[in-house]
């Protein structure tokens, strides 16, 4: 029964990868301020998440933020559709180039392109992989999370390498990273999620200690790649995406790997007060706690 809701699924998003951009984005923002009245689990972490971080936003702010938050989610998941099964056509139209860091000049030194789960996420890394090979002759890398779903994982795979980059999951071995970076490559890395205490800090993320990924620090350290930046930003009136590419973080890594995180973790909320509800928060931030903090969820 698993395998027939899976095929549904991917069903449903290869019939909207083929439908109008601005057509899908409406469809998932009106799903999700469908949803978004029905009471759930999901909606009141991201009440929780909002008002952690925003303490002095009125509950009529949470609110509204809340409800927004929903539209852009269901939307990014809609539009998957055309970013996980469209053509590189699609790819290059919907998602702009904003490349200040200047990645042909890095090419053949090992680099990590550290970024935050916004609405544009999954637009913004496929992009990526064609900007990359076009300009710098390789696709690079990327770290995903294997999911349960052996059918699901399979399509996700292919949906995402199916501009070349390799597909690295989280939980392999990490020589595959290590040697990734050694020959020069680029390694997307997604690091704003609390995936538990392995490899990770408690840091302040929006003045809240949030467990933290310190992996980008250690593989800096490790490796000798540069850290690059990057975001993906929504365009209004439904015109997609730009993808930032920052310049690389100069003096990274620092003295230590609590102050990189704290760096890394500040750069997220840069990215995240400009457009606070195209940023992830279904996701239970803070999940795991200090010793002695009660749970949040």
């Amino acid at each position: 029964m698993s395998r027939i809701f899976t095929w549904l699924g991917i069903g449903l998003l290869t019939v909207l990868g083929k439908l109008p951009y601005p057509l899908v984005a409406r469809f998932g923002e009106g799903l999700g301020s469908l949803l978004y009245l029905i009471p759930s689990s999901r909606r009141r972490v991201v009440q929780t998440n909002l008002r952690l971080c925003f303490p002095e936003r009125t509950e009529a702010e949470i609110e509204s933020l809340s409800r927004q938050t929903f539209r852009n989610v269901f939307r990014s998941f809609a539009e998957r559709g055309i970013f996980w099964t469209g053509s590189e056509k699609q790819m290059r139209r919907w998602v702009q180039i904003d490349d200040q860091a200047d990645l042909v000049a890095l090419d053949g030194t090992p680099h990590i392109l550290v970024t935050l789960h916004l609405s544009g996420v999954e637009a913004g890394a496929i992009r990526l992989t064609i900007h990359l090979r076009e300009h710098v002759r390789r696709s690079g890398a990327s770290l995903y999370t294997r999911q349960k779903n052996e059918l699901f994982d399979g399509f996700l795979k292919h949906a995402r390498g199916r501009f070349g980059a390799k597909m690295i999951a989280r939980n392999d071995s990490a020589r595959d990273i290590i040697r990734c970076l050694r020959k020069g490559e680029a390694l997307q890395l997604i690091a704003d999620m609390d995936f538990g205490e392995r490899d990770s800090e408690y840091v302040p993320f929006f003045g809240v200690e949030a467990l933290t990924l310190t992996s980008v620090s250690r593989l800096a350290r490790l490796t000798g790649a540069k850290v690059v930046p990057i975001y993906t930003e929504m365009l209004p009136d439904y015109k997609g995406y730009v993808l930032r590419i920052l310049p690389a973080w100069e003096n990274y890594p620092g003295d230590s790997v609590t102050e990189d995180t704290r760096r890394m973790n500040a750069f997220f909320e840069d990215c995240i007060r400009p457009r606070v509800t195209e940023y992830y928060w279904v996701h239970k931030r803070f999940k795991h706690r200090p010793d002695g903090e009660r749970e949040n969820y």
